[in-house]
C-alpha cells in the first residue's frame, strides 16, 4: 500500500521505511530535517518519495497525503529536557502538528494512523513496575504531557471521525542512526564520547533505570499495530529495568573501553526508574522484541565506528 511517514528522516523513521520497503510498500517521508538526516535514507533514498516539508504547515501535509492509504505519525520534539527548557515549543509540535495531520486525514483514502507515543515519560513515577497500558498516565515533563495529550486527541477523532487507530507507547529506543550530539539517547551519546575518549555524563547517581529496547524492534510493532484491527495502546519495551550503572557496565564490555564518569546533578523532567509491561502487544500483536540489550549496542557500536 501507499504509507506516509513524518518525521522518516529521523532515526526510528528511517528505520521505519526500511521495513515497510521490505514489505513491499510505495512509501512517501515528510520531513523538514531539523533533527532528521538526509543520510538516514541514502541507501534507500530513490526507492521513495521524498517531501521536504512540516507538519506545521498543511499545505505540505496535503501534497504528501496524496492517495496515501495508510499513515505512521513520528515527527516529533523527542527531548524531555528541550520540552523543560521550552514547553511551548514542544507542544506546537507534538500537539499543533500532529492535530494538523489529523485535520489532513479526514475525507481522504487514509484507512488507518499508528500514532509513536511514549513509554518512557508517559507514565511519570509510577507505583509498580513493569507499568502496563492501565497504569495511570501521569507525566513529569511538557514532552510526556504533549505526547499524552495527542494520544486524546488520536482517540477523540476516532470517536468523532471513526479515524481507525493503533498508538505504540516504546521504551528508550537505541539503535544505529541515533545521533550522539542530540539530548535524547543515553547509550547513543555514551557512544559518540566513548569513539571520542571523552568522560561520560551521569544525571543522578547512576541508579535511575530505563527500559532498552532497540529499534528495528520498534519498527516491526509498528507495522504489526498497522496490520492489526485494534483500536488501541500498546507498551513497546523488554520489561527489563537497567540502571545507567550497570548500562556502563554492558557498554564497557561491547566497547573494551572504561571510561571515565562524571556525576552531575539530576535534570528536571527526568523519571527515577521506568520499565514497560509488554503483554498486550505479545497477546495482540505476537510481537516480543527480538534483540538484546548487549546484542543491540554491539550493532550500534560496529554503526559508530563505521560511519564517517
Amino acid at each position: 500500500m501507499k504509507v506516509l511517514v513524518t518525521g522518516g528522516g529521523g532515526f526510528v523513521g528511517s528505520h521505519l521505511i526500511e521495513e515497510l520497503l521490505i514489505q513491499g510498500n510505495e512509501i512517501v517521508c515528510l520531513d523538514n530535517f531539523t533533527t532528521g538526516k538526509t543520510r538516514n535514507l541514502k541507501s534507500f533514498e530513490e526507492r521513495i518519495t521524498l517531501i521536504e516539508g512540516d507538519i506545521l504547515n498543511p499545505n505540505d501535509i496535503k501534497t504528501a497525503l496524496k492517495d496515501v492509504e495508510s499513515v505512521y505519525h513520528l515527527a516529533a520534539q523527542i527531548s524531555v529536557s528541550h520540552s523543560v527548557r521550552d514547553p511551548l515549543y514542544d507542544a506546537s509540535i507534538n500537539i499543533n502538528g500532529f492535530i494538523n495531520i489529523l485535520n489532513a486525514i479526514l475525507n481522504r483514502s487514509v484507512k488507518r494512523i499508528v500514532y509513536v507515543s511514549t513509554g518512557g515519560a508517559i507514565y511519570g513515577e509510577p507505583n509498580q513496575l513493569p507499568a502496563s497500558e492501565t497504569t495511570l498516565e501521569d507525566p513529569i515533563s511538557p514532552y510526556g504531557l504533549s505526547k499524552l495529550v495527542g494520544e486524546k486527541y488520536l482517540k477523540w477523532f476516532n470517536l468523532a471521525h471513526g479515524l481507525s487507530y493503533a498508538i505504540i507507547r516504546p521504551a528508550n529506543i537505541f539503535g544505529p542512526r541515533q545521533d550522539p550530539l542530540g539530548e535524547a539517547g543515553v547509550i547513543s551519546i555514551f557512544l559518540g564520547k566513548i569513539l571520542e575518549q571523552e568522560s561520560l555524563e551521569i544525571f543522578g547517581n547512576g541508579t535511575d533505570t530505563r527500559d532498552y529496547v532497540y529499534v528495528k524492534d520498534i519498527a516491526t510493532i509498528c507495522t504489526s499495530a498497522m496490520g492489526s484491527k485494534e483500536n488501541d495502546t500498546f507498551n513497546a519495551g523488554t520489561g527489563k529495568e537497567t540502571s545507567l550503572n550497570d548500562l556502563v557496565s554492558v557498554i564497557e564490555k561491547v566497547t573494551s573501553y572504561t571510561p571515565n564518569i562524571k556525576y552531575l546533578p539530576p535534570r528536571p523532567g527526568d523519571v527515577k526508574k521506568i520499565a514497560l509491561d509488554i503483554n498486550k502487544a505479545k497477546s495482540k500483536l505476537n510481537w516480543t522484541p527480538q534483540t538484546t540489550l548487549e546484542e543491540g549496542i554491539k550493532h550500534t557500536w560496529n554503526w559508530f565506528k563505521n560511519t564517517d
